[in-house]
């Protein structure tokens, strides 16, 4: 495709035409603002205090009573007969200098705080009108500098983008030069770096399954050692075989005498019937399913279907992750698995599980005896008449309102299929999802409910088409454009297609319920 430019000479001389007319507006207006700052006014002082010179004489004299002579002889009886003829006259007017003094008095004090008031108001104001003019003078310094910042701004991202493009062609260079001195350092001998990673993985898994063999043989030499005493060494294996409850341990589940299914139906299938070689199977567990953490973790969902029931069974309970998490709730639950090493495993953490075959111990209990029933990674194992067999005797010893959870294979996950599924040799047979939910429906459990789990993560599934794709202006590219991303558009909806079929969760379960 042509590359064709969205920007002319013509629009960088008119884009660079409208910056400087936009400078120039911005210091027009900058010069009208710093000319409209305030002065500060000439404000006047305050108004003088009140004319107290006379205040202290007008208190001290205003009463002309008390200030009269007193005499003896023909001289004090002359001043009392006058006294006595002018002091009506005289009371009035000492009655009068008491209300001008009263007077006087009162208004000294309100002129005395008159002017204070007026002088805080005028020195308050004064300060606000200082502030008021500061806050001019610190906003043209800040409109001043906002040129300057958004020009180091635009500075600084016109280096880093030139340092980042020269930065990345470097980088390029020593990446090419790195791959030129890999190829050339491998070639040849690649090959053999693979095989010898390939055997250092087969000597690890060696070792892993030569250590459990190890354990297996000293606990069955240990037990041998124990039951040396027996006479028939039959009878010791069986012995072996049999549940041994613990003091500890929960209440056995209620068990009826032994009944025969009513279609014929296969044992289930284990890698292993031999306790000498059943270890086998667990290292291909460890190997392959995950760790238990991650077990534990994929399983939490189940733990709240059960966490207000008792009396739940786990078959093909495995290496016991489901029942830790149950008795850690506080559920009361025991196990089944076929697997010797892994009844053993389970033993050994206080767990209460019993080496036997799925339908036969379903079929050694009564009805409604159990509050629960799940079997992760079981179904896949049995024949299909063996599994039919096994859903009615599940229905019939389930509680009313009792979860029964089925986990497999994904096997319509081509990833699935061609993995896990294939991967291992105790599969019997594959189960689609439908399939098994179809059975448990006729089987007479209700609420049937297929959930996905184990998803791959997006970086293993196929990409779409990358967004440069679809980065086209179409008024430039026309058809061709068009045709891109059209081509891209079926491109994604296929990928997605495919990511449905070939990356679609790696498991899942079917959720039931006896009502």
């Amino acid at each position: 495709m042509k590359v064709v430019r969205t920007v002319s000479e013509a629009d960088l001389a008119r884009l660079k035409t409208a910056r400087h007319d936009a400078d120039r507006r911005y210091n027009e207006a900058l010069t009208a603002l710093d000319a409209a700052i305030l002065s500060l006014p000439a404000v006047p002082a305050g108004p003088p205090g009140p004319d107290e010179a006379q205040v202290t004489p007008i208190n001290q004299r205003w009463e002309i009573t008390r200030a009269l002579p007193a005499h003896g002889g023909w001289r004090g009886r002359l001043a009392g007969f006058v006294i006595g003829l002018i002091r009506p006259a005289l009371d009035q007017q000492q009655a009068f200098n008491a209300a001008v003094v009263d007077h006087v008095n009162r208004n000294v004090a309100q002129q005395r705080a008159q002017p204070e008031a007026l002088t805080a108001t005028i020195d308050l104001l004064r300060q606000h009108i200082e502030q008021v003019l500061a806050f001019e003078s610190r906003l043209i310094m800040f409109l001043q500098q906002l040129t300057p910042f958004v020009d180091t701004k635009d500075y600084e991202f016109n280096g880093l983008a030139t340092r980042i493009s020269e930065d990345v062609a470097e980088a390029h260079d020593q990446l090419a030069h790195t791959v030129r001195g890999l190829a050339a350092a491998l070639s040849g001998v690649s090959d053999d770096v693979l095989k010898r990673w390939e055997r250092y993985e087969g000597l690890r898994t060696s070792l892993a399954t030569m250590q459990l063999t190890v354990q297996a043989l000293k606990r069955e030499l240990t037990r041998e050692a124990g039951a040396a005493s027996a006479p028939d060494r039959a009878a010791r294996v069986a012995d072996a075989a049999r549940t041994r409850p613990r003091p500890d341990a929960p209440a056995p589940l209620p068990s009826a005498p032994a009944r025969t299914s009513a279609r014929p139906a296969a044992p289930s299938v284990a890698l292993s019937s031999s306790p000498l070689t059943s270890h086998k199977y667990v290292a291909f567990e460890d190997l392959f399913r995950g760790d238990r953490a991650l077990i534990r973790e994929r399983q939490e969902d189940y733990v709240r279907l059960f966490a207000s029931r008792q009396d739940v069974l786990d078959v093909g309970c495995g290496r016991g992750e489901f029942l830790q998490a149950l008795a850690e709730r506080g559920v009361r639950a025991r196990g089944i698995d076929l697997n010797h090493e892994m009844v053993e495993q389970c033993r050994t953490t206080g767990l209460d599980v019993t080496e036997a075959d799925a339908l036969s111990y379903l079929q050694g209990l009564d009805d409604d005896a159990l509050g629960g029933l799940i079997a992760a990674q079981v179904v896949e194992h049995l024949e299909p008449d063996y599994l039919l067999a096994f859903l009615d005797e599940a229905f019939r010893v389930l509680a009313p309102g009792s979860p029964i959870v089925l986990e497999t294979i994904n096997v319509a996950s081509w990833s699935a299929f061609f993995t896990s599924y294939i991967r291992d040799l105790t599969h019997v047979r594959p189960i689609h999802p439908d399939t098994l939910k179809f059975v448990v429906v006729a089987s007479g459990f209700l609420d049937a409910d297929i959930q996905l789990r184990a998803p791959l993560p997006e970086s293993e599934k196929l990409a779409p088409a990358p967004p440069a794709a679809r980065a086209v202006d179409l008024r430039i590219t026309g058809d061709e454009g068009r045709a891109l991303v059209a081509l891209a558009d079926t491109f994604d909806r296929n990928m997605e297609r495919l990511n449905a079929q070939l990356y679609a969760p790696l498991d899942y379960a079917v959720v039931a319920w006896k009502r």
